[in-house]
């Protein structure tokens, strides 16, 4: 389905006495949803690294055999989804250095990579067509090759690294978590039986059991190695939380920024209903990041809120390549319509963003198709007219509807009856926070971090 895509999620973990990879297995597992096209962990005993990653599912690349062989009390594991570089074998983490004397796992996108890459070619190390999260890594090991701490080469590196990083990085007898200055993705830490794991969100550490302390601030490098946790404030940090994480990529079940995921997905419904309340007879969501909007929107609103389109709930992503009848049927092969809620009614359906368009109009069409009188889309966002370059895995502009269709025009291609956004400030307002703590770049083409050589991929 056409959804926006997140780069990744991290995990880790640090604790003596622990089944590491155990944890770490059911931490990626939580946090699937930010990735499904690698899954990788990396482990440690304090003499070795031990890493398997493969492509697929966390359940497809990891059995208990492979649990097994990944032994150590430092662990770090990542989900990665597909982004522009590639969706291969080469390109899953955990990245791994010749030496086999750290590891990384990283979550975000640095745009320009240009001042990072003449550091290295100055130091007489070329890399050909390599990710960014290669690109780093290279850059750290080369200065712990050349003897220094590895708190001190990431020190170092820091500011070369232009963009956003959610990172962890493994050596022996360490586990190192840092956030760009902007905290654009996020990252929190936990306790568990004495020891500390990391988690792209809060919602890894319920079914391991782990307490939540606090996020990793912007611009702060966490350590944690047998003398406990120690943290460096590396550059002063502005919070610019990806706004997007509330509107579609964290669970409802995580908190960021100390608001619960699910409540402020509630909270735009209700805005929403204050903003566009439509005469209709039901109330439907997209499955599965729209149903606390669609619920707010229902209690708000008084039109009852059903679940008219159900989702299958094992379809993510398959080795097995549809055949074209299959492919044909597009959006049915993971959405069927509930006949009695929609057959002669008045639609609203609920969904929380639109990108290119095509499989919102794919909806649209199939709930027509099963006898909706009316079908009233509602969004809860504004419209995306810009590109990410932060960690999201959005198309270039011309892609993206909303860059090049007026609402109305939106309208007329999905086929729906209305079309209704979200408004900015309505979006900001049901958060509870300001709008200084967040980077909405995807909305206004504000972009918190310079884009450098890549300015010109934006129109305004």
């Amino acid at each position: 389905m056409e959804k926006l895509g997140e780069k990744c999620a991290v995990f880790g973990i640090y604790g003596k006495g622990l089944d590491v990879s155990r944890l770490t297995f059911f931490g990626l597992y939580s946090l699937q949803h930010r990735g499904q096209e690698n899954s990788g962990i990396a482990t440690t005993d304090g003499d070795k690294i031990y890493c398997h990653k493969g492509i697929g599912l966390v359940a497809q690349v990891f059995n208990e055999k492979i649990i097994q062989s990944l032994p150590g009390h430092i662990a770090v594991g990542h989900n990665r989804y597909s982004t522009s570089s590639g969706a291969g074998i080469e390109y899953a983490h955990p990245v791994e250095v010749s030496d086999n004397s750290l590891t990384l796992v990283h979550n975000g996108n640095l745009p320009s990579t240009t001042l990072l890459v003449k550091f290295l070619k100055d130091k007489g190390v070329e890399l050909s067509n390599s990710s960014d999260s290669i690109i780093i890594t290279e850059a750290v090991h080369t200065l712990v090759k050349e003897g220094k701490k590895i708190e001190d080469a990431i020190e170092e590196i820091f500011p070369l690294m232009t963009g956003s990083f959610s990172l962890l990085i493994m050596t022996k007898d360490k586990l190192i978590a840092l956030r760009d200055q902007y905290g654009i993705r996020p990252l929190s830490i936990a306790k568990l039986n004495g020891g500390y794991v990391f988690a792209s969100e809060t919602c890894a550490f319920h079914p391991i059991g782990a307490n939540f302390i606090r996020d990793v601030n912007p611009g702060e490098m966490v350590v944690v190695d047998d003398q406990g946790l120690k943290i460096k404030q590396i550059v002063k940090g502005t919070q610019k939380l990806d706004i997007f994480e509330f509107v579609y990529f964290s669970r409802p079940d995580s908190v960021l920024l100390g608001k619960s995921v699910y409540d402020i997905r509630k909270k735009f419904g209700k805005r929403l209903a204050e903003e566009y309340l439509i005469e209709a007879d039901v109330v439907i969501p997209i499955p599965e990041t729209s149903i606390p909007v669609a619920i707010g929107y229902a209690s708000a609103s008084g039109i009852p809120f059903e679940m008219g389109i159900v989702k299958s709930r094992y379809i993510h992503r398959t080795f097995i390549e549809p055949e074209q009848h299959i492919r044909d049927q597009g959006v049915k092969l993971k959405l069927a319509p509930l006949k009695e809620f929609i057959e002669n009614k008045r639609v609203i359906v609920v969904d929380d963003s639109i990108v290119r368009g095509t499989t919102s109009r794919q909806i649209v069409k199939m709930l027509f198709e099963t006898g909706a009188k009316e079908v009233h889309f509602v969004i809860s966002s504004p419209p995306v007219k810009y590109p990410d370059f932060y960690g999201i895995d959005l198309p270039k502009q011309d892609a993206l509807l909303a860059s090049k269709m007026s609402i109305e025009e939106m309208n007329k291609y999905l086929g729906s009856t209305t079309l209704n956004f979200l408004s900015y400030d309505g979006m900001i307002e049901a958060t509870g926070l300001p709008e200084s703590v967040f980077c909405t770049s995807c909305f206004n083409g504000k972009y918190p971090i310079d884009l450098r050589e890549r300015k010109d991929e934006v129109e305004y």
